[in-house]
């Protein structure tokens, strides 16, 4: 028995160092977790960041684009609203010319009613109708001279408007300079 004794208490005592072993072994792997884990949690906060910095990035390219669309959609605006300005001043310009057309050739029936008048009357002969047709292109005249007359203030005003127009709606950049 004693032979059973001995080897039951080298048993013992194996059982007791292996169980020593396993338990330091298992307290290595905890700390061994730990440490893989605390180094995992950084790469994450790492890599988080980075992705923070790259999202915020996007954003501020998204924003510049659209401020850049938005640029160019009031330089369009502006582009659009010095077309229709052009526009009004070229059909103010060419109603001023077609009453200036008409003017000159209502002078030029008035100067040959006149020169047909004054043959007449050199002839002695006082002709009534030579009368009327003189009379009529002076009144054609004088239509075309108020007509030329009024054409040419339309053609000034269709110039002065987006003058006026202009002072009386300062754009956005003129107000943020006098604020600042």
């Amino acid at each position: 028995m004693s032979d059973i004794d001995a080897l039951q208490s080298r048993i013992s005592a194996a059982l007791d160092r292996i169980g020593t072993g396993l338990d330091a072994l298992s307290n290595a792997s905890n700390a061994d977790d730990g440490r893989d884990l605390a180094a995992e949690l950084e790469d994450e906060k790492t890599a988080n960041a980075q992705l923070k910095e790259r999202l915020r990035v996007l954003n501020q390219k998204h924003f510049d684009e659209i401020e850049r669309i938005r640029a160019e959609a009031v330089d369009s605006t502006e582009a659009d609203d010095l077309r229709r300005e052009v526009s009004a001043q070229a059909d103010a310009l060419a109603q001023l010319d077609g009453e200036l057309q008409r003017l000159r050739q209502a002078n030029e029936q008035l100067r040959q009613s006149n020169m047909a008048l004054r043959e007449a009357n050199e002839a002695g002969v006082g002709e009534p109708h030579l009368i009327n047709k003189a009379m009529l292109a002076e009144l054609e005249g004088l239509r075309a001279t108020r007509a030329a007359d009024a054409a040419e203030a339309a053609a000034i005003l269709a110039r002065l408007d987006p003058l006026v127009n202009g002072v009386a709606q300062p754009d956005a950049s003129d107000t943020q300079e006098r604020t600042t």
